[in-house]
């Protein structure tokens, strides 16, 4: 009876909270289903009546969604082969006793403290400005032509950036994992005379795939979300507006129905992506 009691006491203690949770999630996401089923422009919020699932096809027909998607698609993929072929590199190396050690991981792992918004304006002001940025500077050292980074190559200096704040993360993870590699296993490879590139592919690479995994899981959720660098750096254009940045360009033209719409498809797309990729580390995890 004193167990059922406490039981009752600590649920009780616990249900505001939860309920306020709830309304927290709850409230937004039905006010954004409401808005996604009428029309709502901010410039006539008079004029507000019911059309169904007219923004979404509105939406989803829209030449820009797939692009949109493209953009996407590319920037999470460039960004997962970047961070996660160049964490383990620099997980290897930071792995190796060196004198300052401490700082250089130190350094390496700084830049993911950087908000997005600090970090896009460095590289756009300090790193990839056409008069006077680092880059325009080494051009000039090595005779090379100057490279007009946001207009000749907009997509890719985002992809830049994001990996920059990104690659420590993977480093840490991967680092990590391969500090958690059994000594013997090191021991034996050596005393087997295993050359550096089988021991790293049949001992090492094996050990670091959970954590390549998870690593895979978590950036794809966070970079399907990328925006504070899309509008910093190129403003959506050309050819940089990814699906977050095509929702609040929707809503920027006052169309409070139409970007609501857009929100709820990046919401299901970011779903299936999420739900396939913990399908994927369930098994890893489970082999």
């Amino acid at each position: 009876m004193a167990t059922q009691q406490t039981r009752l006491l600590a649920r009780a203690a616990v249900a505001p909270s939860v309920v306020m949770l709830f309304i927290w999630m709850i409230v937004p996401l039905v006010m954004t289903i409401w808005f996604s089923l009428n029309h709502y422009d901010l410039q006539d919020p008079g004029n507000f009546f019911f059309v169904g699932l007219l923004n979404y096809k509105y939406f989803l027909t829209d030449p820009a969604f797939i692009k949109a998607i493209f953009v996407t698609l590319t920037l999470v993929g460039s960004v997962l082969v970047v961070t996660v072929v160049g964490g383990i590199l620099l997980a290897l190396l930071m792995d190796q006793p060196f004198f300052g050690q401490g700082i250089v991981r130190l350094m390496v792992l700084a830049p993911f403290f950087v908000m997005p918004t600090v970090s896009a304006l460095i590289w756009k002001n300090l790193f990839m400005n056409s008069d006077s940025g680092f880059f325009v500077w080494i051009s000039q050292v090595f005779h090379l032509p100057v490279v007009v980074w946001f207009t000749n190559y907009p997509l890719l200096s985002i992809i830049i950036i994001v990996s920059w704040q990104w690659l420590p993360f993977a480093t840490l993870i991967l680092l990590t994992a391969i500090q958690s590699l059994d000594e013997e296993q090191k021991e034996a490879s050596q005393l087997d005379g295993a050359p550096p590139l089988s021991f790293f592919f049949y001992i090492v690479l094996p050990h670091l795939s959970r954590a390549i995994t998870v690593v895979i899981l978590i950036e794809t959720i966070f970079l399907l979300n990328t925006f504070a660098e899309i509008k910093v750096t190129t403003n959506g254009g050309p050819s940089t507006s990814n699906l977050p940045y095509l929702v609040y360009s929707t809503l920027q033209s006052s169309d409070v129905g139409g970007a609501s719409a857009g929100a709820l498809v990046a919401v299901v797309l970011a779903n299936i992506v999420a739900y396939f990729l913990v399908r994927l580390i369930g098994k890893n995890l489970e082999a």
